[in-house]
């Protein structure tokens, strides 16, 4: 961004200026980003960590990499994780009991109208507490 063309009149503006106007550091036009070499090779062993053991966050996928002979830091796995947009799928809730007592393992869902019901008890006090 070393000099940008204005069009009120003013030929150039001065990266010091472009810079205060936009409110970054100066030091931000300068820095060339460094990626280091094995970092494609991590992403994708990162990603394929992840696919393959879905519960795992980035902390314990940076302890088997760690253990596969990779040299990383766990922020270093949190940033390219959180870059790829890697996250841990929420919990599914608990289901009732899956099988039946003859050992078959089928849920049954309603086959016709008023086919299953429910009980919902409802609890009343006293003005004391006592059921």
């Amino acid at each position: 961004m070393e000099h940008v063309r204005g069009t009120l009149g003013h030929d150039r503006v001065s990266e010091r200026r472009a810079c205060r106007v936009l409110g970054q550091s100066r030091s931000t036009q300068r820095r060339q980003a460094h990626i280091p070499e094995d970092e494609l090779r991590l992403v994708r062993r990162m990603t394929e960590l992840a696919t393959s053991y879905g519960r795992y966050g980035y902390r314990r996928i940076t302890t088997l990499l760690r253990r596969e002979g990779w040299i990383v830091n766990h922020k270093r796995i949190e940033r390219l994780w959180r870059r790829e947009g890697l996250k841990v799928p929420q919990k599914q809730p608990k289901r009732r009991r899956l099988w039946l007592n003859d050992g078959s393992c089928v849920r049954l869902r309603p086959a016709y109208r008023d086919h299953v019901w429910t009980y919902d008890f409802v609890f009343s006090r006293t003005h004391d507490g006592r059921p």
